[in-house]
């Protein structure tokens, strides 16, 4: 790794410091997505049952002891239970607004590494293989002879770069678009969930 890194120069210390980042939110992501997965249909059905036995505090505690951004949204609804239907929906969409960042987080940082590690693997090989002709330029001048393998061997090593590159933006970008997948998900439950929850808060008020 140390030979590669080398050979090809600060452009591949660039695209290495790049595919550190990429690890790291890729773990760092998964985990916190995991830990806020939830049995949304579950959790709200136990909401619902809750509620209609007009124990708000219960149900508060529910939220308070389910992980996740689902919970955190249905009780911000639940707090304003007393208030009406457009108070109750501006309170969920608040609580929203503030979950939905932290699913996010980082998430552009790995759409754009996944975007600029070619560009800087292409930099890298052009800027090598600048340096390879200069050699020769340099033997040719010096009226030595220019050995196939010294424009060969600074071509290689130029191209190392892209493929570094390359190597780097493509698993970012899968991993992009697992993650955006993934918090689209957490988003659909949201929506779902404000909308059972509405629906048991109004009734509520009607009997």
């Amino acid at each position: 790794m140390l030979e590669l890194l080398e050979k090809g120069g600060p452009i591949m210390v660039l695209i290495f410091i790049c595919s550190i980042v990429v690890l790291t939110i890729i773990i760092e992501r998964l985990v916190v997505l995991y830990k806020a997965k939830i049995d949304t249909e579950g959790f709200i059905d136990k909401v619902k049952n809750i509620l209609r036995k007009d124990e708000t505090m219960e149900a508060l505690r529910l939220c308070d002891n389910t992980p996740g951004p689902i919970s955190h949204i249905v009780k911000a609804g639940i707090l304003k239970h007393d208030r009406p239907r457009s108070e109750i929906r501006e309170s969920i969409d608040d609580a929203a607004g503030h979950e939905i960042p932290k699913l996010e987080k980082n998430t552009k940082i790995l759409a754009t590494i996944a975007h600029i590690t070619p560009l800087l693997g292409l930099l890298g090989t052009v800027t090598g293989m600048v340096e390879a002709f200069q050699i020769v330029e340099q033997k040719a001048t010096l009226l030595n002879p220019v050995n196939p393998s010294d424009l060969a061997g600074g071509i290689w090593e130029a191209l190392l770069t892209t493929v570094a590159g390359l190597s780097v933006a493509i698993p970012a970008f899968i991993a992009y678009n697992y993650l955006v997948s993934r918090i689209e998900g957490f988003v659909l439950d949201m929506e779902v969930s404000s909308t059972h929850l509405l629906e048991i808060l109004t009734s509520r008020k009607k009997y």
